[in-house]
C-alpha cells in the first residue's frame, strides 16, 4: 500500500504545512467537551470556551455540591443565550471512586522508599504515615505486591503530584504500601486506584441515583457518563433507572471505560451503551505504558464502525499551568483524530487550569490541521465493506450523499432528521465538510398537552464529529410538502452563509425524506 500512515492521505507538501490556520465558524469537526469548575464557572469564562470551540459541558460529581454546579449551569444557559452558541449538558458520575480522605486539607509530603498505611478509619488525620480512604474492602481486594496510585483530581503522568506504591503487607482491614517515588499531595481529596484489581462497589453508588434523579432531572440532562463502566449489565440497570425518570429516558449513555476489567469487556458494553469514553488516565496506569497505545486504536475503530461517538480523555495536562501544550501531547491531540475520535474531553485543564479558553481553541486547532490530511477514501471504503451487503435503507442513502458530497465537493451536507438518525449515520461516514443537521421537532401529546421533541436531539449531535445541529421551526414537519421543506432549506443555507462555511457558487448536498422515499440531492446555488 502507498501509504505511510494508515489514516493520511498522501502525498502532504511541505509548503503547504506551513500555510497559517484559516479560522471558521466551526473550529473543528472534532468537537470538543469541557469540564467545568472552579476556573470556568463565570459567564465570562464560559462564553470564551463556547466561542473557543467548546459544545459540550461536563459536570463531575466527584467533588462539589448540586448547588454549586447548579450555579454553574444557570451561568452556562446565560453565555449560551448571549453568544448563540449551543451547548449540550454531561453529568459525569462518581461511580466506585476510591478516594483519600485528607480533611485538614494540609499538603502531605511522601518520601521514596517510606512506608504508609491506608486505612478504612476515617477519623485519622491524614499524614506521611497514614491515609484514610472511603472504602474498607480494600485489604480484602490486594495483595503482597500489587499496585496502588495516589493522586490529586487524577494523575497526570507527572510523578511530582502523584505517588506509586506497592503493597508490602495486610494487616486486619489495613494496607501497609511502601512508597516507590517522592511526592507531595495537595488539597483535600485524591483519587486512589489499586491497578488490576476487582473493586466491589456497585458502578452507580447510592449518591449517584440521588444526584441523576434531582439534578439531572432538573436539568434535563443530554447525557450521562458512566463512571466504572465495568460491564453491560452496567449500563442495561442505568438505562431502567432513567427510563423510570421522565425526560431522562431520552438521556443518551456513555459508558467509561477505565480500567482493564471494562476494556475485557468492551464489546458487550459498546452494544448497550450510545457512546465510549476512553478515561486514559486510569487505563493508562492499569495497563503497561507501551499497550495504551494499542487498545486506544482498537477502541475508536469499533466506536466507528458500530456509528457509536469515542471521546478521548487527557490529552493536553501540561496545558493545566502552561499556554503551550508539549510536542507529546500536540502530537496525541492529532493522531486522535487520526485514530478516529469524536470528541476530545478537558479535564483539569478546563476545571481548575489557568488557561481554560486558550486550551480549547489550541486543542480545536490542532484538531482541524490534523481533520485536512485524514484519509477519508480510506475510511470511507473501510466503513463500507464493514456495513456489508445488503444495506440498510438509510446507511445506503447515507453513504450515497457522503459520496455525492465529496465527488462533487460540497461545501456542506443538509441533512432534515426528526430523531438525528439520519444525520448520525452520514457523519458515521466521516464527510470532509460539516453536516448541518436540521432537526425538524416532532410533536407529542400525552392527550392533556401538546409538546415538541427536538431538543434532546439536537443537543446529542454535538458530540459527534462534523454533525451541527440547527433546530427548525416546529410548524415544518420532516417528510411534509415540498414548499415548506424548501423555505426550512433556506434557513438550513441562511445558518450556513451567516456560519461562512457556504459562499455563492457552492454546491450543497441535501438529504431529505419526501413522503416514504428518501432523497439526496446536490444544489449548486447561484448568488
Amino acid at each position: 500500500m502507498h501509504s505511510s500512515h494508515l489514516l493520511l492521505e498522501e502525498p502532504i507538501r511541505m509548503a503547504s504545512i506551513l500555510e497559517p490556520s484559516k479560522s471558521s465558524f466551526f473550529p473543528a469537526l472534532t468537537k470538543i467537551v469541557g469540564t467545568l469548575g472552579p476556573k470556568s464557572r463565570s459567564v465570562e469564562a464560559l462564553s470564551g470556551c463556547l466561542k473557543a470551540g467548546m459544545s459540550v459541558a461536563r459536570f463531575d460529581f466527584s467533588w462539589g455540591d448540586a448547588d454549586y454546579h447548579q450555579e454553574t449551569l444557570d451561568n452556562l444557559k446565560v453565555a449560551v443565550r448571549s453568544t448563540k452558541k449551543l451547548c449540550a449538558v454531561m453529568l459525569d458520575t462518581v461511580g466506585p471512586e476510591l478516594q483519600v480522605i485528607n480533611k485538614s486539607e494540609k499538603a502531605i509530603t511522601l518520601k521514596a522508599d517510606g512506608l504508609v498505611t491506608l486505612t478504612p478509619n476515617q477519623d485519622q488525620e491524614a499524614s506521611s504515615e497514614v491515609l484514610p480512604i472511603n472504602f474498607n474492602g480494600l485489604a480484602k481486594a490486594v495483595k503482597k505486591g500489587d499496585t496502588i496510585f495516589v493522586g490529586q483530581y487524577l494523575f497526570t503522568g507527572s510523578e511530582t503530584t502523584s505517588v506509586w506504591l506497592e503493597v508490602d503487607e495486610v494487616k486486619g482491614d489495613d494496607v501497609i504500601c511502601l512508597s516507590r517515588n517522592a511526592a507531595t499531595l495537595a488539597g483535600s481529596l485524591f483519587t486512589l486506584h489499586a491497578s488490576q484489581v476487582h473493586i466491589d462497589l456497585p458502578t452507580l453508588t447510592e449518591k449517584d441515583k440521588e444526584v441523576i434523579s434531582t439534578w439531572g432531572v432538573q436539568n434535563k440532562i443530554d447525557f450521562l457518563s458512566l463512571s466504572y463502566c465495568r460491564h453491560a449489565e452496567d449500563v442495561r440497570q442505568t438505562r431502567e433507572m432513567l427510563k423510570k425518570l421522565g425526560d431522562l429516558s431520552q438521556t443518551q449513555i456513555f459508558a467509561k471505560i477505565e480500567n482493564v476489567e471494562g476494556l475485557t469487556h468492551f464489546d458487550e458494553i459498546l452494544q448497550e451503551a450510545d457512546g465510549i469514553i476512553l478515561s486514559r488516565g486510569n487505563l493508562g496506569i492499569d495497563l503497561p505504558p507501551e499497550k495504551v497505545f494499542l487498545f486506544q486504536k482498537a477502541a475508536l475503530y469499533k466506536c466507528n464502525m458500530a456509528g457509536k461517538p469515542a471521546v478521548l480523555t487527557r490529552v493536553v495536562d501540561s496545558m493545566t499551568d502552561n499556554l503551550r501544550p508539549t510536542r507529546a501531547e500536540a502530537t496525541d491531540v492529532a493522531n486522535a483524530v487520526l485514530d478516529g475520535s469524536d470528541a476530545i474531553l478537558l479535564g483539569a485543564e478546563t476545571l481548575r487550569g489557568l488557561y481554560p479558553v486558550e486550551t480549547i481553541s489550541t486543542v480545536g486547532r490542532i484538531c482541524a490541521e490534523a481533520e485536512k490530511v485524514f484519509n477519508q477514501d480510506l475510511y470511507f471504503k473501510k466503513t463500507v465493506k464493514y456495513v456489508g451487503e445488503p444495506m440498510t435503507h438509510l446507511e445506503s442513502i447515507a453513504s450515497s450523499a457522503v459520496r455525492a458530497a465529496i465527488k462533487v465537493k460540497a461545501s456542506v451536507i443538509i441533512c432534515f432528521t426528526s430523531s438525528g438518525r439520519a444525520a448520525r449515520l452520514i457523519a458515521k461516514y466521516r464527510p470532509t465538510m460539516p453536516v448541518i443537521s436540521v432537526v425538524i421537532p416532532r410533536v407529542k401529546t400525552n392527550q392533556l398537552k401538546w409538546s415538541f421533541s427536538g431538543a434532546f436531539e439536537a443537543r446529542q449531535s454535538l458530540i459527534v464529529r462534523g454533525l451541527f445541529p440547527m433546530l427548525a421551526d416546529p410548524r415544518h414537519p420532516a417528510e411534509s410538502t415540498s414548499a415548506t421543506n424548501e423555505s426550512v432549506l433556506k434557513v438550513a443555507l441562511d445558518h450556513g452563509k451567516h456560519a461562512g462555511v457556504i459562499k455563492s457558487h457552492d454546491r450543497v448536498v441535501v438529504c431529505q425524506k419526501v413522503g416514504d422515499a428518501s432523497v439526496v440531492k446536490i444544489i449548486e446555488l447561484e448568488d
